[in-house]
Order: structure tokens, then sequence, then C-alpha cells
């Protein structure tokens, strides 16, 4: 059993503009500092196909789609809001990226591979329905999980999501679900600014208030998140994987380091190897400090291919 590691030179196309945080060099941090350590052959490596019309619908309204491909620029960098903009080939990256969850989804159900790490971008927990919001068009975990669902192999799926900032696309796609459990960790108060008053069941918030770091990070996760997930016993976990919670990372001030980042990508492995056979989706999302991220993404596969 091996960890597959999906991408596409397409994810690299998507560019917002100078200066933008959101940038191709990820991708690239990543990429090079695998090989640079060793850990790249030891991975499964696959190209991300293309989402369909019909997979990014199972989540996504048909109106929103056609809206985005109507503003897809010929040229140039157009903006969705002050923070997310497009240039021609960003939907076709989207795509790529949303199809890499499902081809994850795929490969896993499939027992082909233990688990996957889709290394792509534009990143997706923050589009909605119908918005794109916060560097996201599609929303690529959000995506895998509705192809999982669909076919019938499981029947409960959880997502668990530390991303600095809380993935409210992801909520507002599955918010009230029986079948799905999110729980999602962030900074707050913090973009987007969630309205923690309002409550769906299926939902476990667990703010993180700036400053507090690794031990407040990791009791989130053993005292909010852990009762919920062993109490629904998902039969496959999805990961949003935003590593802009670390210390070095100027995106935010939780201070996390890569150590957090392999601490709680064991608790997912643990959890689903209790109830999932194991089978665990990760779906890049934040990280803004190259070298941070690229070190955060080597100790989150460390830990998947152990």
């Amino acid at each position: 059993m091996h960890t597959a590691f999906i991408t596409h030179p397409a994810c690299r196309e998507h560019d917002a503009g100078p200066w933008h945080p959101e940038a191709p060099g990820r991708l690239a941090a990543i990429e090079d500092h695998l090989i640079a350590t060793g850990l790249d052959p030891l991975l499964r490596h696959f190209e991300a196909p293309e989402a369909t019309r019909e997979q990014l619908l199972r989540v996504h309204d048909a109106d929103y789609l056609d809206a985005l491909d109507a503003r897809s620029p010929e040229h140039g960098v157009i903006h969705v809001d002050p923070d997310t903009a497009m240039n021609p080939y960003t939907l076709a990256a989207a795509r790529r990226a949303a199809g890499a969850a499902v081809l994850a989804t795929e490969l896993v159900l499939a027992g082909t591979v233990r688990n996957a790490f889709c290394c792509v971008r534009p990143p997706g927990h923050h589009a909605g329905r119908r918005r794109a919001m916060g560097f996201c068009f599609y929303n690529n975990v959000a995506v895998g999980v509705a192809h999982a669902l669909a076919g019938g192999a499981v029947q409960r799926v959880a997502i668990v999501d530390f991303d600095v900032h809380h993935g409210n696309g992801t909520e507002d796609i599955f918010h009230h679900r029986s079948d799905v459990l999110l729980c999602s960790s962030f900074q707050h108060p913090f973009y987007p600014y969630t309205d923690l008053s309002i409550h769906a069941p299926n939902v476990v918030h667990a703010p993180i208030a700036a400053g507090l770091g690794s031990a407040a990070f990791r009791s989130a996760v053993q005292d909010e998140w852990l009762p919920a997930l062993d109490a629904f016993a998902p039969q496959m976990v999805y990961v949003s994987a935003g590593f802009d919670g670390h210390r070095d990372d100027d995106m935010s001030q939780l201070c996390l380091t890569e150590d957090d980042y392999a601490w709680v990508t064991r608790v997912i492995c643990d959890l689903a190897a209790r109830h999932a056979q194991g089978r665990v989706v990760s779906v890049l999302e934040g990280g803004y400090d190259l070298p941070a991220l690229a070190r955060s993404v080597r100790a989150h596969l460390d830990v998947l291919l152990t």
C-alpha cells in the first residue's frame, strides 16, 4: 500500500497577479523540497484529471458554474472579489484541483493506495455552493466527498480542516447533512469572520485565539474534534490541509510548527485506522511562507507514508 501524490502542471498556470500570496511557487516549493529530502520516490505519482461538470454540480449550483465560465478572462487578471482573482488559466487549474480529489477518492476506495495527498491549487475550502471567495473557486474537498458518497461505497464521511481560516464554504455545502461531519479548527476572530452563534448538528467548530500556539491547537483537536469523530465513526476521512497557521507564515498568528502538523496527521490516521480502514484523502489548502509550507507538507507526508 502506498501514498498517492496527485498534481498537474496546469495548477501552476493559475496566477492571481504580482504579490498575491496564493502563487504558483507554492507547488514548486513543495515538490522541490520533497525531491531534495528524498521523499519524492516513496510516493506514487498521478496526474489530476479535470473534474467533470457533473462532479462539480454535486456541490455547486449550475448558475454559479455558468457565471464563473462567463467571467473567465481571455487575457490579464480579473477579480471576483478583492482577494480572489482569475486569469485565463484559472478555471482549468481549478478543474484539475477538484479532479485530483475525485481521483484520490477512487484510488483510496479501490485499495490502489492507502491514502492520498492532492498537491493542487487554487485551494477550495472557502468556495461555497454559489460563491467564490478567499482564493477559492471550486470546493475541492467537497467535490471529493460528494463523489465518494455518490458511489455508495461509504455512507459516512468526515472532513477535518486545520487551515488557519475557517472552511466556511465546506460548511455552506454540507451543513445539516447527516452523512458528513465537518470538524474545523481556525484562528478566531479572523477571516472569514464566521458567526459562531450559528450552529449545525454536523459541524464542530474549534476556534483558537491568536498567539495561543501548539497547546491550544492540540487541545482543540483532542477535546472538540475527537469525541465527535469517534461517535460518528466515519468510513472515510478527508483533510483540508492548510499550513498557514505556521509560526513563520505572516498570514496568521497561531504559531504552529511542523511538529504540530505531524501530530495532527497522526491523530487523523489513527482515527481512520479505527473506523475507516485507514482511508484518508488530504487536499492542500493554505500555506504561504514557502519554506514553512514545504517543511510542513513533508511532515504531513512522513506520517501518511508510515
